[in-house]
């Protein structure tokens, strides 16, 4: 049996983080459903506590989704999720972006104005990559 999954990364901001990925992947942003979170802060199965807002928007406090524009059928969804704990050592699992026909150094380039941190350049054989930290810390490589 073949099972789904999404990736989940702990984040002290997962809505910021949320946009940053969605931007830098070229993915979307789930969106919020407002009218849902009403309607169980109403029932009494969540408070005002659970929410927050997000760029004017009512969203839950504990994360945000992004996908692939083409669904979950084409990658899997990537939650990130709220924790206090700040991030203190390398990560042992991290994104390897590929660029496809885009050049990587200027993705490279895009990233860095974004806010994402140069951390090294790496080389194996003919393989090359570029490894930055996204603006919260979490290490992802560029290659082709």
């Amino acid at each position: 049996m073949a099972y789904t999954f999404q990736v989940t990364i702990d984040s002290a901001e997962p809505h910021a983080l949320a946009d940053w990925w969605a931007d830098a992947l070229g993915w979307e942003v789930e969106p919020s459903d407002e009218e849902f979170i009403r309607s169980m802060i109403t029932a009494g199965r969540a408070t005002e506590e659970d929410t927050t807002t997000h760029r004017g928007t009512l969203v839950w406090k504990a994360g945000a989704a992004i996908r692939h524009p083409e669904g979950l059928e084409r990658a899997p969804r990537v939650l990130f999720q709220f924790v206090l704990d700040p991030k203190t050592v390398k990560n042992r699992v991290h994104f390897d972006v590929r660029t496809g026909p885009d050049d990587p150094r200027e993705v490279v380039e895009r990233l860095l104005t974004k806010g994402a941190t140069f951390l090294h350049e790496g080389r194996q054989g003919p393989s090359v990559w570029t490894t930055l930290a996204d603006p919260q810390g979490n290490e992802l490589c560029v290659s082709h």
